[in-house]
């Protein structure tokens, strides 16, 4: 099975819709995504839609938990873009497909897994909110605490960084892998941080995500039209205009 795990897509229409196309070149015949469907950007209604129509899995994000509920430990734009965020899937269009988001959002898990594999957003100790940055490697306390914690392997996204965690104690950014890709081992553990579709922050603009197949996982670039994200940003008071400059920086 060839499946496309995505992650912090944050409501950005464009770089969701390059990767689906992506991924469909690729053969992906699944795609699960990590969480964070909306906060930031500028089209929520439409990627929960997509969510619903064609994931396979969707977990719950810490953004998507403040929509629904209250936007805790935000900056100041982060807030205001939920609570603009939680207005546009409140009061904008049809009230039946509006009330269908909500429950949708509502029934998103924390977690899941299968056999060897742990899927969530943010760590397997605290699943929506717990960054593993790679700087971690050298926090081995933590890291050891964490790979006790999955089965095998564990896919995460939450700091928009991808690249793969070792048990060993090693980082591997996705330029270190030839053509970007590497066999999952079976001496030991891993962390894979399948980085952000939706907001990049390894000063690559391109949308990431990863392509997972027969023990194999290849991470993929994508370009896509991240100038017509940032206009509808711009047009937008309620969301920062640095939310999409950042965008272009992939930061």
């Amino acid at each position: 099975m060839r499946r496309a795990i995505v992650s912090d897509i944050h409501g950005n229409l464009e770089a969701l819709e390059a990767v689906l196309e992506d991924a469909q070149a690729q053969g992906a015949e699944e795609i699960y995504c990590l969480g964070d469907l909306i906060g930031y950007g500028p089209n929520p209604r439409e990627c929960i839609d997509i969510a619903m129509d064609r994931f396979k899995l969707t977990l719950m994000g810490n953004h998507d938990q403040a929509a629904i509920f209250d936007p805790e430990g935000f900056n100041q734009g982060a807030e205001r873009a939920i609570l603009w965020t939680r207005e546009q899937l409140e009061s904008r269009g049809n009230p039946r497909q509006n009330e269908r988001r909500w429950e949708f959002l509502g029934e998103l898990p924390r977690r899941h897994e299968e056999g060897d594999l742990l899927f969530v957003h943010g760590s397997p100790r605290a699943p929506l909110h717990e960054y593993i940055f790679p700087e971690d490697i050298y926090n081995r306390r933590k890291m050891e605490r964490l790979f006790q914690m999955i089965p095998r392997y564990c896919f995460v996204g939450h700091t928009h960084v991808p690249g793969i965690f070792l048990e060993s104690g090693e980082f591997l950014e996705p330029t270190d892998l030839p053509g970007g890709e590497f066999r999952l081992p079976q001496d030991q553990k891993i962390i894979v941080n399948v980085g952000s579709v939706g907001q990049p922050r390894d000063q690559d603009p391109r949308a990431c995500y990863v392509i997972l197949e027969n023990g194999k996982l290849t991470f993929r670039r994508v370009p896509y039209e991240v100038e017509k994200t940032i206009e509808k940003i711009y047009r937008i008071p309620a969301l920062d205009n640095y939310l999409g400059d950042r965008l272009r920086l992939g930061r």
